[in-house]
């Protein structure tokens, strides 16, 4: 199978949002609303200062995707990018598209000045996704995630 990574463009919005309704519901039992998702990704999409997506396409279909918003460090006087929105279609699942598209975060953090680091958060019940962020190189941290979330209700 050859591998494309690129950068999201108009035109992939409609794909890339079905990709986080779908990993919603697979990961947290999460329906989220379709049209909100959509908006949310044409959102990022026409203001790269919120972060981007890279998609992995094969045979010029998506088959995945992940975003990468910032967040800024005092401490590093630097951005954190955060891998969000993560998701392989199941049937190229253990063929390593995520790690091609880990790989080129990873390369083009390195390369822009400003990045001090990558981090993302899983759920805490997906032992697959977290063996696979390890495998990556990446580490558990101390920290826990708390929210007040004032749109999607669980």
């Amino acid at each position: 199978m050859e591998l494309t990574i690129r950068s999201a463009m108009a035109g992939d919005e409609a794909t890339i949002a079905a990709y986080n309704v779908a990993m919603a519901l697979e990961t947290e039992a999460m329906q989220l609303e379709a049209g909100r998702t959509r908006q949310g990704v044409l959102t990022l999409l026409r203001e790269p200062d919120r972060g981007f997506y890279l998609v992995a396409e094969a045979d010029g279909k998506l088959i995945g995707q992940l975003m990468i918003t910032y967040e800024w460090s005092d401490w590093r006087n630097g951005n954190f990018w955060w891998i969000q929105s993560v998701y392989v279609e199941p049937g190229h699942r253990g063929k390593g598209v995520y790690q091609r598209l880990h790989e080129r975060v990873v390369e083009m953090a390195q390369q822009q000045d400003g990045v001090c680091g990558i981090r993302l958060y899983v759920e805490q019940h997906n032992g697959r996704a977290q063996r696979v962020y390890e495998k990556m190189g990446m580490t558990k941290t101390a920290y826990l995630v708390y929210e007040t979330d004032f749109v999607l209700q669980r």
